[in-house]
């Protein structure tokens, strides 16, 4: 751990707490707008709203930093993540449909990444009052407490968090899996908030956690799932379209006894 890291860390908490309180004073106030994204994907003002000011702020504190957001710079050139440049990689609002509709299950992730390796990441629940962060070798913490996976060891018991895309016609084998899964565990969760869903695998609350994502859905809870304890892995082949640590696309995380196993439902075929 370095002077560097702890900076960086604090800075991140600093930003996430703030987001937070932007999304509850927009809810309290319904001054949000809502719209849509290539069509079907729903993004909010406060989406936008969050965005900019995290942005704003790792701009104005790291002008040299490169930044990877949901929202303003998803497609951001990847190269940076080839070299020794801190890369902030953001989702200001992961659960903007629970947003929207008054759920609590909705939170800031905040990584931050370099070359290869995951340095940090912030998760801050606002409607929950909850803030998990890890920095990478030194565990995982919510509001303080250190965090450790439930060390679950049989599929009967295992509870299965997953999500469903905004794309429609990429269900059939999603609901595949969900139904071998239901068949054989105790039964599966669809909470909204990736970002989430790993911290809380990290916080023993899940047992496993399967989806594919994107980066800055997965950025932060990764390595606080990680450093609790839970094994990162993938149950789909990797494309090239991210750069592996940020490649979310079949992604697979669970207590350590029980990843072999899941690994082996959600790959059979009916």
């Amino acid at each position: 751990m370095s002077n560097n890291d702890i900076e960086w860390l604090e800075f991140a908490k600093t930003l996430a707490m703030k987001a937070g309180e932007i999304m509850l004073e927009a809810r309290e106030n319904s001054t949000f707008v809502r719209d849509y994204k290539m069509d079907h994907e729903l993004v909010t003002s406060t989406d936008i709203a969050v965005d900019q000011f995290i942005c704003r702020g790792i701009i104005a504190r790291y002008p040299s930093h490169a930044i990877l957001s949901e929202e303003s710079s998803p497609h951001m050139d990847l190269s940076a993540l080839a070299t020794d440049v801190p890369v902030w990689v953001i989702d200001p609002i992961d659960g903007t449909v629970n947003f929207a509709h008054g759920h609590h299950h909705v939170a800031v992730s905040i990584g931050l990444y370099i070359g290869d390796k995951r340095i940090l990441g912030v998760v801050n629940a606002p409607f929950l009052g909850e803030c998990f962060w890890a920095l990478k070798g030194s565990g995982a913490f919510c509001n303080g407490k250190r965090l450790a996976v439930s060390g679950a060891q049989e599929l009967r018991s295992a509870l299965v968090a997953t999500g469903f895309p905004y794309q429609k016609t990429a269900l059939a084998p999603i609901v595949e899996r969900v139904s071998r899964i239901l068949h054989h565990c105790q039964d599966v969760r669809r909470n909204g908030s990736a970002a989430l869903d790993l911290c809380w695998v990290a916080a023993g609350r899940l047992d496993v956690y399967f989806e594919s994502v994107k980066p800055w859905d997965m950025a932060a809870g990764a390595l606080i799932a990680e450093e609790a304890g839970a094994t990162v892995g993938y149950y789909l082949p990797q494309t090239l379209v991210w750069p592996e640590v940020v490649n979310g696309e079949g992604l697979l995380v669970s207590t350590p006894d029980l990843y072999d196993d899941i690994l082996a439902l959600v790959n059979t075929t009916i």
